[in-house]
Order: C-alpha cells, then sequence, then structure tokens
C-alpha cells in the first residue's frame, strides 16, 4: 500500500475524454466525479483483476483505490491500469492483498525503451521480455507497443 506517481498526460486517454462527455452532461461536478469514479471501478471490473470490494476515489489528479486482491500482482496491475490513464497523476493504493508475495519493480518508461531492452537490463537476458509482457496484461496488448512515460510491472523471478 502506498502512494504512486505517475506522468498526468501519458497514458491512455479514456478517462480524460470521458470526463469531457460527463461534464457536458453531467448537472454538477459531483455528478461528473461521480461517474469517472464509476468508470475506473468498471474499467477495473473488466479487466479480469481478483479484486473484491473494488472503490475508487478520486480527489484532483490522484485516485484512491480501495479492495482486497487475491494476489500481489493482481494489485500491481490495477495500480498500472489506473495510473496509466491520462489526467492521473497518483494512485493513492488501499488495496490489501490476501495472499503477500514479493513485489515487482515499477519501471517508467524511458525513450528508446523497448522490453528486450528492460529485460536485458533487469535481468541480464533480453530474450526475457515475454515475462514483463505477460506481467503488465491486459494493459499491454502488444510488446513492441510501449510509451515513454508508461509505468510497467517489473516482477521478480522466482
Amino acid at each position: 500500500m502506498g502512494l504512486f506517481s505517475f506522468l498526468k498526460n501519458a497514458g491512455s486517454g479514456l478517462l480524460k475524454s470521458s470526463a469531457a462527455k460527463n461534464e457536458a452532461k453531467a448537472k454538477s461536478a459531483e455528478a461528473a466525479k461521480e461517474r469517472q469514479e464509476g468508470l475506473l471501478e468498471g474499467i477495473l471490473v473488466s479487466s479480469g483483476l481478483k479484486i473484491k470490494n473494488i472503490d475508487v476515489e478520486i480527489e484532483n489528479d490522484t485516485v484512491m483505490v480501495f479492495g482486497e486482491a487475491e494476489s500481489q500482482e493482481d494489485r500491481e496491475k490495477a495500480i498500472l491500469i489506473l495510473g496509466n490513464m491520462d489526467g492521473v497523476a497518483a494512485i493513492d493504493d488501499r488495496i490489501s492483498v490476501i495472499t503477500p508475495a514479493p513485489q515487482a519493480q515499477m519501471y517508467e518508461v524511458q525513450g528508446g525503451d523497448s522490453l528486450s531492452k528492460i529485460a536485458k537490463q533487469f535481468y541480464g537476458d533480453p530474450m526475457k521480455y515475454n515475462i514483463i509482457f505477460e506481467a503488465n496484461q491486459p494493459m499491454l496488448k502488444d510488446p513492441n507497443l510501449i510509451y515513454p512515460g508508461q509505468m510497467l510491472r517489473i516482477p521478480v523471478l522466482g
């Protein structure tokens, strides 16, 4: 649990475009905020992560997330999914984990990075890029599509 920082203007524009539409439709800023929170909760639920009692609250550009994850991996993926949304600067993680495990490292993608370059840096073997790719699904759809500012999970090798 803790506070994770992200680049506010990097990531999926889903939340930002939804916010603009919602504000036009909403009768108040509070209603727009509730719609955004519901959207983020829906994204987490539809991601297939095993997290019970998901609750998301937004305060300015910080997203607070609550729930109970079955694994450390599901917890970390939830943080990354939310943190890699455009307009989110920080995640205040309040998710508890049922089965604790070693925490993965978080890595911010730099210009010129590839998953194989990152795998070589962390594991000493560029061919282990698939470990990083799989550790970041469903957020990553293609191992060749990463961008600067994106945060990735780098799991501990067992």
